[in-house]
């Protein structure tokens, strides 16, 4: 008797643990991180809804339900990695000190975006159908350049230089130091303060005035 209950029992299926309800809120977070890494790794056009809400684990009524589709997701995903790197140049550009230590804090403030938010860069400077709504590469730079303006307005303005070229010398700056850090994503080399160094040296000095062996100067 006592031997067919234990068969009975050994015999019984295992109930399989239930998995853990998350939340709106953690869901929405959830598929965010899942989608950024999906666009990171693929592009907009190569990532399906299928595969965001199968990594996931749920249905695509989910996503859609959260997001309103791809685009959607997308949207949010860049809006957030924009805001994320322009409050870091923002804050470099906006701290005290020497115009050249700003300008070496500004460009380690990018590469160190770079190198902690690679996937987030990798979606920033892909190009998508959707970026002209939720911002890119170009609005990345834009916006940036007007952060700088009124420093090198000052700059110019103390050198008797004429200040209404400042935007333009802006978008220059920037530029420089965006896409090196675009090239700089793939090849890690040299090392960030290194690569830091070099960029400042030819925005400060100019071809004429290179130093040789630059160094940064701030802390």
């Amino acid at each position: 008797m006592m031997g067919r209950v234990t068969d009975d029992v050994a015999t019984r299926p295992r109930a399989t643990p239930s998995r853990v309800r998350m939340t709106g809120k953690q869901r929405r977070e959830q598929l965010l991180d899942v989608g950024r890494a999906l666009f990171a790794e693929r592009g907009y056009d190569g990532t399906s809804i299928e595969e965001i809400s199968a990594r996931a684990g749920v249905s695509k009524p989910v996503v859609y339900e959260h997001f309103g589709g791809k685009e959607g997701l997308y949207a949010v995903v860049v809006d957030r990695e924009m805001e994320l790197l322009l409050d870091r140049i923002t804050t470099a550009l906006g701290s005290a000190g020497h115009p050249r230590v700003i300008l070496e804090r500004a460009a380690l403030a990018l590469l160190d975006y770079i190198e902690t938010s690679t996937d987030g860069f990798r979606i920033l400077v892909r190009d998508s159908p959707v970026a002209h709504s939720t911002g890119g590469f170009a609005s990345l730079i834009s916006d940036a350049a007007s952060q700088v303006e009124h420093i090198l307005a000052a700059q110019f303005k103390a050198r008797g230089f004429a200040t209404k070229h400042a935007p333009m010398y802006a978008q220059m700056l920037v530029g420089m130091v965006a896409l090196t850090g675009q090239w700089w994503l793939e090849v890690r080399s040299p090392k960030k303060a290194d690569v830091a160094a070099h960029l400042v040296n030819l925005a400060w000095n100019g071809l004429s005035g290179l130093e040789h062996k630059p160094r940064l100067t701030g802390d």
